[in-house]
């Protein structure tokens, strides 16, 4: 099962924070929200399909994540859990952690922002689409 939406780049992207990375529905970000890569998404935890999110609640379920823009691709892997209640208004955070929390989409990730490729990383801070496709087995 897969779900794929588009989320924008933005000049403040960084892509420093050592732990998670976030794909936000607001417009708008400030220089210090270093774990934010995308934003105007066109999707929220709403949209996701309810077959994916019951999935998501299996702390043994690989959760594969695909971050495209037109000059680079990253694929992020980490894992759902019981916990995850998949219910925050506007943003989709990925964790290197097993923090959980209603922005919460996955845990264990195995990058955060600072990991990502710096091309993929480059185009979104020019402001360029970024597709996301969520997909879980």
């Amino acid at each position: 099962m897969e779900h794929t939406f588009y989320a924008y780049g933005h000049p403040n992207v960084t892509s420093r924070h050592r732990s998670t990375f976030e794909v936000t529905s607001d417009s708008q970000i400030g220089k210090t929200a270093d774990c934010i890569i995308g934003v105007s998404s066109e999707a929220d935890m709403d949209d996701i399909p309810l077959k994916i999110k019951e999935a998501l609640k299996n702390e043994n379920q690989i959760v594969k994540m695909i971050l495209k823009t037109e000059n680079s691709q990253d694929e992020i892997y980490g894992y759902g859990h019981p916990l995850l209640t998949l219910d925050h208004p506007t943003d989709m955070v990925c964790r290197t952690s097993d923090h959980t929390c209603s922005r919460t989409l996955m845990i264990r990730a195995n990058k955060a922002a600072c990991d990502l490729k710096k091309e993929l990383i480059e185009d979104i801070r020019k402001g360029k689409a970024l597709k996301i496709k969520i997909i879980v087995e």
